[in-house]
C-alpha cells in the first residue's frame, strides 16, 4: 500500500494498523459471496461498494460490510442453531433476548445484522440536504428546530457518544428524537421507530478519516443521508 499524496508516514501507518486490527480482531470470515447456512442471511448492499465515494470509500465498505456485517449475521447463525430463535424473524430476536443476560450473545449479534442493515439504506449516494415537503419535514420542523436544528443536535449525539455506538432519528409514537445507543444496542428493543441511523463505531469512518469522528458526521450529513428513507420509515 503506497503512501499517498499529502499523507504524512504517520498518518499512513495509522491507517494500515487499523485495517490489521479490523482484519485480526474478528473470527474467521468466508470468502466473499459465501456464508455460513442458517436462517439469516446477509442482505445485499444497496447502491455499489464503491457508490459512496468519498464520503464512505470503497475500502472502508469492504471492511464494514464483508467483513464485521457478514461476521454477525455468521455468529448469530451459530447461537441459534437448534434453538427456538432459529424460527423466528431477526425483530422478535431482538426483542426477546434484549435484557437477558443469557441472551448476549444472540442479542448482540441479531442487533448488529439488524443495525448494519439499517445503516446501509440510511445512505444514498445522492442523499444529504433536507427532507423534502411532507411529514417529515413538518415534524422536524416542530420537534427538532428545523433541518439545522436536527443537524446541531444529531452531530453533537455522535460527537458525545462515548466509545462505540449509534446515533439514530427515530419515532417515539408522538415526536422525534435524536438517540443514542451504545454498542449493539438498538430502538428495535424498545418498539421506537427508527428513521435513519448513523454508525460511530471506530470501523465506520477510521480508514478514511482517522479519529475525526466529527468530520465523517458532518459529511454522512451534507452528503449522503437518505431521507427519502427516513420519509418511507415514519409512514
Amino acid at each position: 500500500m503506497p503512501v499517498s499524496h499529502g499523507m504524512s508516514r504517520r498518518a499512513f501507518l495509522a491507517v494500515a494498523a487499523v485495517g490489521t486490527m479490523m482484519a485480526g480482531h474478528l473470527p474467521t470470515v468466508h470468502a466473499e459471496g459465501e456464508a455460513l447456512s442458517g436462517p439469516f442471511s446477509l442482505p445485499a448492499l444497496p447502491y455499489a461498494a464503491d457508490a459512496l465515494d468519498p464520503i464512505v470509500s470503497a475500502r472502508t465498505v469492504g471492511f464494514h460490510y464483508e467483513k464485521h456485517h457478514r461476521t454477525y449475521v455468521d455468529n448469530l447463525n451459530r447461537a441459534v442453531a437448534g434453538t427456538a430463535f432459529a424460527q423466528q424473524s431477526l425483530v422478535e430476536v431482538i426483542r426477546a433476548t434484549a435484557g437477558k443476560p443469557e441472551q448476549t450473545t444472540v442479542f448482540n449479534n441479531a442487533a448488529q445484522a439488524w443495525n448494519h442493515t439499517f445503516y446501509w439504506r440510511s445512505m444514498h449516494p445522492k442523499g444529504g440536504g433536507a427532507p423534502r415537503a411532507g411529514k417529515l419535514k413538518d415534524l422536524l420542523d416542530a420537534d427538532l428546530g428545523g433541518i439545522d436544528g436536527f443537524t446541531t443536535q444529531f452531530a453533537g449525539a455522535a460527537s458525545g457518544l462515548f466509545g462505540s455506538g449509534w446515533v439514530w432519528l427515530i419515532h417515539d409514537g408522538r415526536h422525534l428524537a435524536i438517540l443514542k445507543t451504545a454498542n449493539a444496542d438498538t430502538p428495535v428493543a424498545t418498539g421506537n421507530t427508527a428513521l435513519l441511523c448513523c454508525d460511530v463505531w471506530e470501523h465506520a469512518y477510521y480508514l478514511d478519516y482517522q479519529n475525526r469522528r466529527g468530520d465523517y458526521v458532518k459529511a454522512f450529513l451534507e452528503k449522503v443521508v437518505n431521507w427519502d428513507f427516513a420519509a418511507e420509515n415514519l409512514g
